[in-house]
């Protein structure tokens, strides 16, 4: 909060204020970089040989894409086993049905027992169960091979592609990651300065452009509890962040403390020949120009504010065009 009054003086446009100390935050300088919000990978649910690879670091996906296929040879063998075995179900089946039919004949004549006709109505059984249960093997193998297909966990960008085509692939190992849910800025701050940051406070951030530097103005979403290398970590968001390369690095202002200065409004400062200089009204009410140094500009209030280090007391009162 300002602790100046303003007040026009005389009919002009001029207007003069009481130079007193403000609080003002104390920022300290450090890079950003750049992640994404949730980093995923992409894993193999089948070993085998990679046959197919269709993405590279930087592609976009969708979840649920198809970003590469796994073949296992003896998959392929495994089905055709089962199929076999299948078919010598199905004759043997067959076997059975007709002996059972017969034994129903001979049943009904009274040559054959009901204990015999059981037996062969328990083997036609055994018969379709074997089939069931081969034919549920089959379908296992089945699914395993459809399991060769590697899905996008997630939308995003492709940020790591760590094999090739050809390679020999384990079950859940990586094949590419996918960042994806946004992109936010991490800061590592040194512990000393964690209690002054809370989740919430906002920071200024500097971000390359082609033609050169803009600004922004980002929130702290997350403190991490745990320190790293006696470092704070904090997660940043930034909205329309929309970075070229993952591990970029912005830089960024973190407010750290507070400080008293002394503020003017940017146009009570002129510069001529390199120097400084501001207009003061003595105690006769005459208007005199005096030699400053100033030093950082703040925005306060939506008004820029320009920091004099020497050359104003408190309590002068300074002339504002």
């Amino acid at each position: 909060m300002l602790l100046a009054a303003l007040a026009f003086t005389g009919t002009g446009r001029a207007a003069s204020l009481t130079a007193a100390p403000v609080t003002v935050p104390e920022w300290k300088a450090v890079y950003g970089e750049v992640e994404a919000r949730d980093t995923v990978p992409a894993r193999a649910r089948i070993g085998g040989t990679l046959e197919t690879l269709t993405v590279a670091e930087g592609d976009s996906v969708s979840e649920g894409d198809v970003i590469g296929t796994i073949h296992d040879d003896k998959l392929d063998f495994q089905v055709k086993a089962y199929e076999a075995e299948l078919k010598g179900l199905q004759s043997s089946l067959e076997n059975a049905r007709s002996e059972l039919e017969r034994g129903e004949s001979l049943n009904q004549r009274g040559v054959m027992s009901n204990q015999q006709l059981d037996t062969l109505k328990t083997q036609v059984d055994v018969v379709v169960n074997n089939i069931a249960a081969t034919t549920a093997n089959m379908e296992v193998v089945r699914q395993q091979m459809r399991e060769g297909d590697i899905l996008a966990p997630a939308s995003g960008r492709v940020l790591s592609v760590p094999v090739v085509e050809g390679s020999v692939i384990l079950p859940g190992e990586t094949v590419a990651t996918v960042g994806s849910g946004g992109f936010y800025l991490r800061l590592a701050i040194p512990a000393r300065h964690a209690a002054y940051l809370n989740e919430g406070d906002e920071i200024d951030i500097s971000r390359p452009e082609a033609n050169g530097e803009t600004s922004a103005t980002g929130r702290i979403a997350k403190l991490y509890p745990e320190l790293e290398n006696n470092r704070l970590i904090a997660d940043v968001a930034v909205e329309g962040l929309t970075p070229r390369y993952v591990g970029e690095r912005y830089l960024v202002r973190v407010p750290i403390g507070e400080r008293q200065a002394l503020m003017l409004p940017a146009d009570a400062v002129t510069t001529r020949n390199g120097l400084d200089f501001i207009t003061v009204t003595l105690a006769g009410g005459e208007n005199r120009e005096k030699t400053v140094v100033t030093g950082a500009r703040e925005t306060l209030g939506g008004t820029t504010m320009i920091e004099v280090l020497t050359g104003l007391q408190p309590g002068e009162t300074v002339v504002v065009p």
